[in-house]
């Protein structure tokens, strides 16, 4: 192994030690940024709020990142919101911005070029410009209807030239916006699942009973009258578990279980072939209705320490689902 390889994949001497130091500074700028907050994040906040199109965010370099970054939380909790690249707009996607929306522009240095070359334009538009710089006499922040003061002490860079505090900081008031809109408009976790329908917190919220359960031909039932070897047959190739025992118009009476059927083999005095299944079947089985969420099958089947659930609509069974099919729906 070459000197030069041997550099590279050593451990760098006070790794550890120049973490800590990176963090800690970056932690007491969020600080010091906390207590800065004031009449102009207000304003920023009530001119989202006040938005009848979407917030257009904006910026070049590490700035563009977590612009980037801030459109797709707002645009997640509530607020429509896009990224818009500064050198772009000024060939042509600055169409994509109307009147109706509010631009949300990302300069530490509140400098850059492209940034100032499309303000003019935005301003012909009449569009609310906030500006999110670490110069509050920059050029930017002048332009701006509302300037938000993000400057740090300096940056973890040891060189104070790479963007870090400062990127943290644009980042963490990002946030700010986003949360402080989201709580006055209301925002629920409801909300928020149905702009995540495909993520874990989506399934749980808007997933129901219905979207997953074993429904018609599929669900295994045989009348109480019905021998235990015949309930057997049904729930073996029903495939989950149980049979439910309904009467007339699928009125549940009972459940038959695996269970049910390894303490029916136990008793000598039973006759499979013979003995109706009402001799054996559970008489108060757990039942859901539906259009309840599939998580609250997967609540109910841990609370009860059972596998399977039938589904009742109006006393009539009309469905049923196990452990499973909630895995196969990924709510679990």
């Amino acid at each position: 192994m070459s000197a030069r390889t041997a550099a590279n994949t050593a451990t760098p001497p006070n790794a550890v030690a120049a973490g800590q130091r990176v963090v800690r500074q970056e932690a007491e700028a969020l600080l010091a940024l906390a207590d800065r907050l004031g009449p102009a994040f207000d304003e920023a906040c009530t001119r989202i709020l006040a938005c009848r199109g979407r917030v257009v965010c904006t910026g070049m370099g590490k700035s563009g990142h977590i612009a980037r970054k801030i459109a797709a939380t707002l645009a997640s909790t509530g607020t429509p919101a896009f990224f818009m690249h500064p050198g772009e707009a000024s060939h042509g996607d600055l169409g994509m911005v109307t009147g109706q929306d509010v631009v949300l522009a990302l300069s530490y240095s509140g400098e850059s070029d492209e940034l100032l070359m499309i303000a003019p334009a935005l301003k012909r538009l009449g569009v609310p410009l906030l500006a999110m710089t670490g110069r509050p006499g920059s050029s930017l922040a002048r332009l701006a209807d509302v300037h938000l003061d993000v400057s740090v002490p300096a940056e973890a860079c040891p060189h104070n030239l790479a963007p870090t505090t400062s990127t943290t900081a644009s980042l963490a008031l990002g946030d700010a916006l986003a949360v402080a809109v989201l709580e006055a408009r209301g925002f629920t976790a409801e909300d928020f699942a149905r702009s995540h329908p495909a993520g874990a917190l989506g399934r749980r919220l808007l997933l129901t009973i219905r979207d997953v359960m074993h429904a018609g031909e599929a669900v295994p039932r045989v009348r109480p009258d019905a021998p235990i070897a015949q309930a057997l047959v049904v729930m073996s190739r029903g495939k989950l578990g149980m049979t439910a025992v309904v009467e007339e118009g699928d009125r549940l009476v009972g459940v038959f279980t695996d269970g049910d059927l390894r303490r029916a083999l136990d008793d000598p005095g039973l006759d499979v072939r013979r003995d109706p299944v009402s001799k054996v079947m559970g008489r108060s089985p757990k039942t859901i209705a539906p259009g309840e969420l599939a998580s609250a099958a997967v609540h109910a089947m841990e609370a009860h320490k059972i596998n399977a659930l039938v589904v009742v609509e109006d006393g009539r069974v009309v469905g049923a689902l196990n452990f499973i099919d909630l895995l196969r729906a990924r709510v679990v």
